[in-house]
């Protein structure tokens, strides 16, 4: 264990010396992103001024933090299987494409995990699989108050997508679709005479999607148990992790950890081991 301080007493020395600078300013909220995959994703945020033009990339392991302003309502998802080899022309991603660009503009191509938010005075955020799945991905409110639950999908429903609602790439299912986007009927796509929550109900792939995925939006009124308000709160937006583990975010200048679902002499481990992560991709972007 000494050994492994003095490796990280140079990154202790320069959190502790940037903590004391002025505190963040509490008209912002402050967004990790981290990438648990195995494979690495390209992040893409809109509106993306605050999010370094609205895409990057993360290989595995690899986390960032980005700082947005009260007012700012926008989605965040993961792109896949991407090339942006521009001296061949050839800029494209497997999912969540959007036009070939590494920053995006616009919207992403389906099917995409999407997670949703309006910052305000009240904070409303979710993650919504009406638009499809692409990725396993999980939000957590860090340093609010108010109801400030764990909003995500961290079951892997590319393994379990109908063949009907499958998208491969080179013979692997990388993405599943939502039943609007395949069937484009009113019912699925609750329009129409469905364009109510009281006609608009959840049809059999929409129940698979809330089977794997409870806290995760399935259709389009699936309201009550997906949409979730926090106050004041920070975020951590994590792709493959589950909704019970430990995370960790950087707030007016202190490191501020989850200990989610985990126990005792473990959980101090592996929030420590957190917190050491952060204050290594601190200590590179300073």
């Amino acid at each position: 264990m000494a050994a492994h301080l003095n490796v990280f007493l140079p990154v202790l020395l320069v959190f502790l010396a940037i903590s004391s600078g002025p505190k963040l300013s509490e008209s912002a909220r402050t967004f990790t992103i981290i990438n648990n995959c195995k494979e690495t994703v390209w992040p893409a945020v809109t509106p993306g001024e605050s999010f370094n033009g609205g895409g990057f990339m993360l290989k595995p392991g690899q986390s960032i933090i980005f700082t947005a302003p009260v007012s700012w309502s926008g989605r965040i998802w993961g792109r896949t299987g991407c090339n942006f080899d521009n001296k061949n022309g050839n800029t494209s991603c497997q999912t969540g494409d959007c036009g070939g660009t590494l920053k995006c503009g616009a919207s992403g191509k389906t099917p995409a995990t999407l997670a949703e938010f309006t910052l305000a005075a009240l904070d409303f955020y979710d993650v919504s699989l009406v638009d499809g799945f692409n990725l396993p991905m999980v939000v957590t409110p860090l340093n609010g108050t108010g109801n400030c639950s764990v909003s995500g999908c961290d079951g892997d429903l590319r393994s379990s997508c109908p063949s009907v609602l499958s998208v491969k790439a080179n013979g692997k299912t990388v993405g599943c679709r939502s039943a609007c986007d395949v069937f484009n009927t009113d019912e699925y796509c609750c329009r129409g005479v469905f364009g109510n929550p009281v006609t608009c109900k959840p049809t059999y792939y929409s129940k698979m999607f809330k089977g794997a995925c409870p806290t995760a939006y399935s259709y389009a009124y699936d309201d009550p148990t997906s949409i979730f308000t926090c106050t004041g709160t920070d975020y951590v937006v994590a792709f493959c992790s589950s909704r019970k583990q430990p995370v960790c975010t950087y707030h007016n200048h202190k490191l501020v950890c989850s200990t989610n679902g985990s126990k005792g002499l473990n959980s101090m481990r592996w929030t420590v081991m957190l917190a050491l992560m952060v204050m290594i991709n601190l200590w590179i972007i300073f």
